[in-house]
């Protein structure tokens, strides 16, 4: 039985679009009903207001240079079971997010009864709204190829991604790279025989932004199509 959420969400100067993340957060926080959620936002490299940003909006912050997802999603998680060293591990919940992201209000009571119907992981889908800078044509290739439907799906996004402490320690969290560290825990679970629900159902609302944060990451994807599609040439 969950007994503790903890929510990582890393920042590399997110002054702008981080107090709207933790606002969504808040939300789906008291909609667990009596499960005490702890947030922790990771500011990486940051040179704005993130830190600022942070408190104002509720979380606890860590600081950190290490210009890495992967560390800072593992920093965060550190945090929680640091802050939850006297629970048991399988009852303690890690969800992480992204800080240009928008969580549904049922986002974390519904990953809760996921977990306490025995899944070791939830791996969630993600939709864009604001689609203000790319083509229209390659916003259209991206729906046409990105699997949006509420059932089972292949995408892996750090910004919808939830495992149990005990089954994310079993993988050996979050290594500490720059792109990707989402996909590796995946990997990893799934090697080591956990149970992984893959859902459409419960899909978070993310940026298009054209300043992503991480190499090789959903925004260069993004970039990739527009790129492909306006015949722009990329280095």
């Amino acid at each position: 039985m969950i007994r503790f959420v903890g929510v990582i969400i890393p920042a590399h100067n997110e002054q702008d679009l981080l107090p709207a993340c933790l606002a969504s957060l808040r939300r789906a926080a008291r909609a667990l009903c009596g499960t005490p959620a702890h947030l922790v936002v990771v500011a990486d490299a940051c040179r704005d207001r993130t830190v600022l940003a942070a408190r104002r909006g509720g979380a606890s912050v860590i600081s950190l240079s290490a210009r890495s997802v992967g560390a800072a999603r593992a920093a965060g998680a550190r945090e929680i079971l640091r802050r939850t060293r006297r629970l048991d591990p399988a009852d303690i919940w890690l969800a992480t997010t992204d800080a240009d992201t928008l969580v549904p209000p049922s986002w974390l009571r519904q990953q809760v009864h996921y977990a306490n119907q025995g899944w070791d992981a939830v791996i969630g889908t993600i939709r864009v709204t604001d689609w203000n800078g790319l083509h229209p044509r390659a916003i259209s290739r991206f729906r046409e190829h990105y699997d949006s439907g509420p059932g089972p799906h292949s995408h892996v996004h750090g910004a919808n991604l939830s495992v149990r402490a005990s089954a994310y320690l079993a993988a050996g969290g979050f290594p500490a790279v720059p792109t990707a560290e989402d996909h590796a825990l995946v990997g990893a679970l799934a090697a080591g025989g956990g149970r992984v629900l893959r859902t459409g159902a419960l899909p978070v609302i993310t940026s298009a932004r054209r300043d992503p944060r991480a190499p090789n990451g959903f925004g260069d994807y993004l970039a990739g199509l527009d790129d492909a599609t306006t015949g722009t040439a990329t280095a």
